[in-house]
């Protein structure tokens, strides 16, 4: 379920592209990172980072968007959000005691500090790539074409290229944290029978 509101304001604003333009598809896009921050909120009873970091760079770069009428700020956004997000990991990398990723998953998964470091700069780079691949497709792909058929492209690889690297990734790193996932304690020892 989760997921589905991970990737809920980017399916709308695919949706609302193909149907109607870059315009209406921004505004959609704010409104629906508006309802995932809300929605998280009732059913958790906290705000989600994540989210709100989305919502805040969705709103600034989308509403510099709409206020122009230039849909360059649209194209910048992921490449923010990915750098935002590997800021993140790099920064507690470097300056905290524990890594990002720790903070995310030490409930779920036990490793030694070696390895959430591993995990945790291996997210890093992956947003720092992510982010340069959609300057690259935003900006530099096909200049031979119009700007709309450019903007078509970068929609669509921005959505489901975006989705499937993320989705290959992601499983790479669950093959890499299977071997630490906690698991319950199995009895070694027969208990001694009460006299």
């Amino acid at each position: 379920m989760k997921i589905l509101i991970d990737f809920f304001p980017l399916f709308l604003f695919f949706l609302a592209f193909k149907l109607t333009g870059i315009y209406v598809a921004t505004a959609v896009a704010i409104a629906a990172a508006v309802l995932q921050v809300a929605w998280y909120r009732y059913r958790q009873g906290r705000f989600e980072a994540m989210y709100l970091i989305q919502l805040a760079i969705i709103g600034v770069f989308g509403g510099l968007t709409l206020a122009l009428h230039n849909d360059t700020f649209i194209r910048w956004k992921p490449t923010i959000l990915y750098w935002t997000f590997a800021a993140v990991f790099l920064g507690s990398q470097i300056a905290g005691r524990r890594t990002a990723a720790e903070h995310l998953l030490d409930k779920q998964i036990s490793m030694p500090a070696n390895m959430w470091k591993i995990y945790n700069l291996s997210w890093a780079l992956f947003f720092l790539i992510m982010g340069g691949l959609n300057l690259y497709f935003a900006f530099f792909y096909d200049l031979q074409y119009s700007n709309a058929v450019r903007l078509e492209a970068w929609v669509n690889i921005k959505v489901w290229g975006s989705l499937g690297l993320t989705f290959v990734f992601a499983a790479g790193q669950a093959l890499f944290l299977s071997r630490y996932l906690d698991r319950p304690q199995t009895q070694t020892e027969p208990q001694k029978e009460e006299q």
